[in-house]
C-alpha cells in the first residue's frame, strides 16, 4: 500500500491539492496529514480523490470544532484525530504527531512500524534503533505548504517500508516524471 504524506499546508489548498494529484498518479490509496491545516475548509480539496484523509492538528490549530464538523459530514473521506493518531494501514502500524521531538520518542518505543511528524518544515527519512532491537522509520514530509521551503509531501511504500521526499509540482499532473527529490531504502 502507497501512501501521501504531508504536513504544514497552512491553508495552501492550490499546493496541497497538487500533491495529492500526483500521489495518487502514483498510486497513494491515502493521505496522512500530520498538522497545521489551520483552516479545516483546506481538507476539502482532497475530497475529489476519493482518498481516506487521516489528519490531525498542529501548533498552528485553527478551528478545532470545525475540523470536527468536517469529519463528521457523511461523504467526508476526513478523519480527525485530534493531536495525534495511532494508524494501521497496509499491516503496519503507524503514529502521526505534529512535533519531530514526540516523533523521535515514540519512534524508540519500538511499538510503531513508521512514525511521522512536521512543524520543523524540514523533510526527511531516518531509521531508527528502537528499544525492542528492531528499527523504526521517523519521516517528516517537510510543508506541503511551501512555507519558508520548497513544497514537499513523502510518498511512502508500506510493504517495501520505502520512501521518497517528492517536489510538490506547481500545476496538476505536471511532476508525475519527475524524480523523487531523496529515496530511502
Amino acid at each position: 500500500m502507497k501512501i501521501c504524506i504531508v504536513s504544514d499546508s497552512h491553508d495552501n489548498r492550490r499546493l496541497l491539492e497538487h500533491a495529492a494529484a500526483d500521489a495518487k498518479a502514483r498510486g497513494a490509496q491515502a493521505i496522512l496529514h500530520c498538522g497545521d491545516v489551520v483552516a479545516p475548509t483546506t481538507l476539502r480539496v482532497l475530497k475529489k480523490f476519493a482518498l481516506p484523509v487521516h489528519a490531525i492538528h498542529g501548533n498552528n490549530t485553527g478551528d478545532v470544532h470545525a475540523m470536527h464538523q468536517l469529519a463528521q459530514e457523511p461523504d467526508s473521506p476526513v478523519r480527525y484525530h485530534g493531536q495525534d493518531a495511532v494508524l494501521h494501514l497496509g499491516g503496519r502500524s503507524l503514529f502521526l504527531v505534529h512535533y519531530p521531538h514526540y516523533a523521535l520518542g515514540m519512534a524508540l518505543t519500538g511499538d510503531y512500524d513508521l512514525v511521522c511528524c512536521g512543524h520543523d518544515h524540514r523533510a526527511g527519512v531516518r531509521a531508527v534503533a528502537n528499544i525492542k532491537g528492531a528499527t523504526t522509520w521517523l519521516v517528516n514530509p517537510g510543508t506541503v505548504g511551501g512555507v519558508g521551503k520548497e513544497p514537499t509531501y513523502i510518498l511512502a511504500d508500506l510493504e517495501r517500508l520505502s520512501f521518497s521526499i517528492q517536489p510538490v509540482p506547481s500545476e496538476p499532473g505536471e511532476a508525475c516524471n519527475v524524480p523523487p527529490a531523496s529515496t530511502h531504502p
